[in-house]
């Protein structure tokens, strides 16, 4: 199957790629009406609570579906980005003018990711934590190597892997000389240095250097899509098939652990695999079976992810969810509705006015980027 096959004519869109980060945004945005954290904590004990368990992050020396959507983000980003430089690049846009793009949606994500956790009860806070500003550096490394070859562009993704065992296994700064230990290891150590403080819930800054593979890989792959390769499927199969062995491989073998938290090199692998697998279910429903008809609902999210992000991320985590709830659960205790109707009512009720919204600015052809 040639690129033009797997392009939509008009718009010159991967399909799959569009339905891959609306449904990756969907979930994100009904996470932020805090319904999956409810189940979880209200099915103790339940068959259930196994399912529902696996909608939040592991604790720390594991892995949970929850801990595959921030790699799924910066993975895609690397995708769109292989689209974006080769229409770009199409239209005669050079090298330079491309980078001067490239630093400004960096200077901008990496602006919103901060201002994102900026603003604290307590007053002003300066955090790395947030996707957008992880994703601001590996979009940069990403786009500076693009042009390299593919086996240098792996070579630098080993030597980030690499680097990162490295900091985390050989520096032995006191008090942080734990590689895999919560609060105790060297990323902890370079926040007290960017921010004078430690994340109690164990992420570090500095997960962007082995994160960065995501990114990079993501742009391996969207130039495979945009090539006249045969065997496009059976590549992201074979890619996603090495990555999850390597990955889990590493953990099994008690060479290291998967930590979402720090990003070890064996989850950055693990969670890799389970992205290039992801892509590859949808670009063989989408893109080659040609299932599109009922995809409007994510893509419709997927097309503005940038928006509806910061919007329940600021937005709505600070007055627009509470507001909802409160109204809706208002109106159900008039019916003496129980806790659970209250909030899955409440949790659609937010949840469908935020596709709402998404929808609106789709039909108006308005869409939100850097």
């Amino acid at each position: 199957m040639t690129a033009s096959k797997n392009l939509d004519a008009e718009k010159g869109r991967l399909l799959s790629l569009d339905f891959f980060r609306g449904f990756i945004m969907v979930l994100l945005a009904i996470e932020s009406t805090g319904i999956y954290d409810y189940l979880y904590e209200h099915s103790t004990g339940s068959p259930f609570n196994h399912l529902a368990i696996q909608f939040t992050h592991h604790p720390w020396h594991g892995l949970h579906f929850w801990d595959l959507v921030q790699p799924s983000f910066m993975f895609m980003a690397g995708v769109a980005m292989a689209f974006s430089l080769n229409k770009q690049w199409a239209n005669g846009v050079t090298w330079g003018q491309s980078f001067k793009k490239i630093l400004k949606r960096c200077a901008l994500l990496f602006f919103w990711g901060v201002l994102d956790y900026a603003v604290r009860p307590k007053g002003l806070s300066f955090e790395l934590w947030d996707v957008l500003t992880q994703l601001s550096f590996t979009t940069l490394v990403a786009f500076l190597i693009f042009r390299w070859s593919n086996l240098a562009q792996i070579g630098v993704c080993i030597g980030l892997l690499l680097l990162t065992e490295v900091l985390y296994r050989f520096t032995n700064v006191p008090g942080f000389n734990m590689p895999f230990t919560d609060q105790h290891n060297f990323g902890n150590y370079v926040d007290t240095i960017l921010m004078n403080k430690i994340n109690k819930g164990g992420w570090v800054a500095i997960n962007c250097i082995p994160t960065a593979v995501h990114t990079i890989a993501g742009a391996l792959v969207g130039k495979l899509l945009l090539s006249d390769s045969k065997n496009k499927l059976n590549y992201l199969l074979l890619w996603g098939l090495i990555c999850l062995l390597i990955g889990f491989g590493l953990d099994w073998l008690s060479i290291t652990p998967i930590i979402k938290r720090i990003a070890t090199s064996s989850f950055t692998l693990a969670s890799l695999g389970w992205c290039l697998w992801f892509l590859a279910a949808a670009y063989w429903w989408v893109d080659i079976k040609d299932h599109r008809k009922r995809l409007l609902f994510f893509t419709i999210v997927g097309m503005n992810s940038l928006f509806i992000y910061l919007f329940f991320e600021i937005v709505g985590d600070r007055w627009f969810t509470g507001y909802i709830f409160s109204i809706s659960n208002g109106v159900l205790s008039w019916v003496n509705a129980g806790e659970l109707i209250k909030v899955l009512v409440g949790s659609a009720c937010v949840f469908g006015l935020e596709w709402l919204m998404c929808y609106f600015l789709y039909t108006r052809k308005i869409f939100f980027k850097l």
